[in-house]
């Protein structure tokens, strides 16, 4: 018997519910510009393969831009070669949501946009953490 690889569908992917933000809702985009998201498709979404966890939409501010390359990743200088023109405070960015409570254990975490913030980020932060520093709840 023949494993189903999908070719029978002739090209078409399967359908896929939208991604669910940390509120139960539909994943917002967290930016274009700079383009983010593991899948550079603006959105805070994941996958099997993102080891990371690239989930949790924060607003960069310098003190995290700083705090965040004194730990080894640094994304404020730019690097041409990959397209990433390096963040810069106010910039909109799909972070790791290990880095994000790392941050906050530290006292450098960055403001978060709820609406754009995977629910998979609920695995390493809770809501009540992230509601503490978000931007977008009326």
């Amino acid at each position: 018997m023949p494993l189903d690889d999908g070719s029978s569908d002739r090209g078409r992917r399967p359908e896929r519910s939208p991604s669910k933000n940390v509120l139960g809702e539909t994943l917002e985009p967290c930016s274009f510009k700079p383009m983010t998201g593991f899948f550079r498709n603006g959105c805070c979404d994941t996958g099997p393969m993102d080891r990371g966890s690239h989930t949790v939409c924060i607003v960069a501010t310098a003190e995290f831009l700083i705090f965040s390359a004194s730990r080894g990743n640094d994304l404020a200088t730019p690097m041409p070669d990959y397209g990433f023109p390096g963040l810069k405070p106010g910039d909109r960015w799909c972070l790791c949501a290990p880095r994000w409570q790392e941050a906050l254990d530290a006292a450098k975490a960055p403001k978060v946009v709820l609406r754009s913030t995977h629910f998979g980020a609920l695995q390493y932060c809770t809501l009540e953490d992230l509601k503490r520093f978000a931007v977008d709840l009326s």
